[in-house]
């Protein structure tokens, strides 16, 4: 990753633009499903079909129209309920039976009236309808003959009122009493006894509209929801038939058909996509001294590894398994080996967010992303071994099990082969987003020049063959980088930096000096002379100033990554070699007209991070330390102020983003880290070591004298 922002104003431009395009593309696989569903059609109910619609996938699911379909049949088939019997009922009309055999009685032993005036009396009366015939044989009948009818009438009566009889059936009821009529009696004693029963059948049942209407939710209810399967290349319609509003269902499970563009769905997508916007525009805002977010590069390479991560995880939405087995949690664990875990944290939560919107799993589906997406992020963090990816990959598969059997199995359980299923897809998802992170980091950082955690800890091993021909060639500057890095290494740490980036740096800030190890004097022998005694002073700083282009060509030599380039160009920032300066000002007396000062000036640029920055202050600290030997705390914080102050007064910190509490942190780390290196040491008494004859000669005396 480039360490040189761009211009407050250009990186904002970037910012806003990069934000746009993420957004509309984001607006448009969310709203425009035809160029990602090809396969689709237009098809309407009522219409015939030209072909035979065939499943394009395995899918099983609960059919609300067939369902309710099935729940109206059986309400339909729910016969109209009536109330019971009224035994009230059946009592009043046996009570006006008897009355009337009572008064039939009294017209047959009426002496006074004529045989016409009885069959007048019995044809006029008022609750029973007699035939002439009958009529006939009720005035001729024996007494004994007419109680037994009276008897078998009531029987009769009260065996019929027993049962339901309904308004609708009154007819049917009234011309089958003759069935009921006791076997024992004549053809006419029975037509008398059916007659005088059929003129006192009422109705004892009445229809009931609440009975009715509970039956029919009883017959609804007990319906089970009508659950539907296709397998894949099963004939959904035939061709020439008409579809359907259930077929209609099928389509739209089965993603076969384009779901007309609601304006609420798309003014919801939207909704969206503006949150997920400000989200990400806040950590702008609150990480402005994030270098991630400080370079064009990186906003783009993001945006693409988001983009294309999206599109794909849309792309599979009308599968039923694919889902579940889409590496869209390598989109955060991607970015995390790139740019750190915090950044990868705050992407994956709009891309899990957005590629699940409007789905119809979606409610099992984004929990799995997002929280499987921050598991594995979190459990990847520095993303410095290759462990940590293994790590990760497992803890996406468990934690993806745990969702679905949070999210999925309580809601649709699918049998034991569907569960088996959904747990290998799980798992292969977890596996493939850490083994794709593993490579498509190693192939960013090696196309774009990205700089990955584990690219430096390989680069910064000791036996790598950059550090091995530093160590061989240039000993003292060799560990004068080592001690650079603890230093800058520590402070980074306080400050929020990188402190990997931080020490790796500034172990390579110097490699250029093993190209001319003996023009530096921490590689100069004790006692031998120095070469720079024999050169003019620009000469002496030419060859200084060179260690910065041989440090770049053995950096490129060696393929470091471009993040190491700086630390090698701006460890010395546009300062000037003062030593060799000064010695050009003292041979021309003082006049600075003779003397071209950019001949001794650095080539630059200035620091544009805090890491590097970092390696400039604790570089000159070093330096000066062991030049100077400081004894006390205070003589420690002295040196490392003045050389703060050296670097402010030049404008060296102008082009960072350190902050006056960053410098005062950086103090106190630097005092820390010296006091350790060159704390008092104890002084040994000098003392006269005994030949190992004369402590012998000395003991063989002491023994004799005994």
């Amino acid at each position: 990753m480039s360490a040189r922002p761009p211009t407050s104003l250009r990186l904002r431009i970037v910012q806003i633009s990069v934000l746009t395009i993420v957004s509309l593309v984001s607006f448009g696989a969310l709203t425009f499903p035809i160029g990602l569903r090809p396969s689709t059609q237009s098809v309407e109910v009522g219409e015939v079909t030209q072909s035979a619609q065939r499943a394009p996938k395995d899918l099983e699911y609960v059919s609300e129209i067939r369902t309710e379909e099935a729940r109206l049949a059986a309400e339909a088939a729910v016969e109209p309920v009536y109330t019971p019997p009224d035994p009230a009922i059946a009592r009043q009309q046996i009570e006006r039976l008897t009355t009337t055999m009572q008064v039939i009685s009294s017209i047959r032993d009426d002496s006074k009236m004529s045989v016409d005036e009885k069959k007048s009396s019995l044809v006029n009366l008022s609750d029973v309808r007699l035939r002439l015939e009958t009529v006939d044989y009720t005035l001729v009948v024996s007494e004994s003959r007419w109680q037994i009818v009276q008897a078998e009438s009531l029987r009769v009566l009260e065996l019929v009122m027993r049962r339901s009889i309904h308004e609708d059936d009154l007819d049917v009821v009234q011309s089958n009493v003759i069935s009921s009529v006791s076997l024992t009696l004549n053809e006419l004693q029975a037509a008398l006894v059916s007659e005088m029963v059929a003129s006192f059948i009422v109705p004892n049942s009445f229809y009931s509209e609440e009975l009715t209407q509970a039956a029919k939710k009883a017959a609804r209810d007990s319906i089970k929801p009508v659950v539907k399967s296709y397998k894949e290349g099963e004939t959904v319609v035939p061709a020439g038939e008409i579809v359907t509003p259930a077929d209609m269902e099928a389509f739209q499970q089965l993603g076969m058909i384009r779901p007309s563009q609601r304006l609420e769905d798309m003014v919801g997508a939207a909704a969206l996509v503006i949150l997920s916007v400000v989200f990400v525009s806040l950590y702008f805002l609150r990480r402005k001294r994030t270098l991630v977010l400080n370079d064009a590069r990186n906003l783009i390479v993001i945006a693409l590894i988001y983009i294309v991560f999206l599109l794909g995880a849309r792309l599979l939405t009308d599968r039923t398994l694919a889902p579940y087995g889409y590496p869209l949690q390598a989109a955060g664990l991607l970015i995390t080996a790139l740019f750190g875990f915090e950044v990868g944290l705050i992407v994956s939560i709009p891309l899990c967010l957005i590629a699940t919107y409007g789905l119809s799993n979606s409610i099992d589906l984004t929990p799995y992303y997002l929280i499987s997406s921050l598991v594995g992020v979190l459990v990847l963090g520095p993303a410095r071994r290759f462990l940590g990816y293994m790590s990760a990959g497992i803890a996406i598969a468990l934690s993806g099990i745990g969702v679905l059997a949070a999210y999925r199995f309580p809601v649709f359980l699918p049998d034991l082969l569907g569960v088996t299923q959904l747990v290998l897809a799980v798992m292969f998802a977890g596996f493939s987003a850490s083994s794709i992170t593993f490579l498509l980091q190693y192939l960013f950082a090696q196309a774009l020049g990205l700089t990955t955690a584990l690219q430096l800890l390989d680069i910064s091993r000791p036996d790598s063959p950059l550090l091995q021909f530093f160590l061989r060639s240039a000993p003292g500057t060799y560990q004068h980088s080592l001690q650079v890095a603890n230093l800058a290494e520590q402070a980074a740490e306080k400050i929020g930096a990188d402190p990997l980036v931080t020490r790796v740096g500034a172990q390579f800030h110097d490699i250029g000096k093993a190209m001319n190890p003996t023009f530096f004097i921490e590689n100069q022998v004790a006692g031998s002379e120095n070469t720079h005694h024999d050169i003019s002073p620009q000469e002496s700083a030419a060859t200084i100033i060179r260690h910065v282009t041989d440090g770049i060509q053995l950096a490129k030599k060696y393929r470091l990554p471009k993040r190491m380039h700086d630390f090698i160009l701006e460890h010395h920032g546009t300062l000037i070699t003062r030593y060799q300066y000064n010695q050009a000002m003292e041979a021309v007396q003082g006049d600075a007209a003779k003397v071209n000062i950019d001949d001794f000036r650095y080539p630059g640029p200035r620091p544009h991070s805090r890491e590097t920055a970092l390696l400039m202050l604790a570089d000159a600290t070093e330096a000066r330390a062991r030049a100077e030997r400081p004894v006390t705390d205070d003589d420690l914080r002295i040196l490392v102020r003045n050389v703060i102050d050296t670097v402010q007064k030049y404008g060296q910190l102008d082009d960072t983003l350190l902050t006056l509490r960053d410098l005062s942190l950086i103090t106190e780390s630097f005092v820390t880290t010296l006091r350790g290196i060159y704390h008092p040491r104890i002084q040994y008494p000098n003392a006269t070591v005994p030949d190992q004859d004369s402590t012998i000669l000395t003991l063989q005396k002491r023994s004799k004298e005994k």
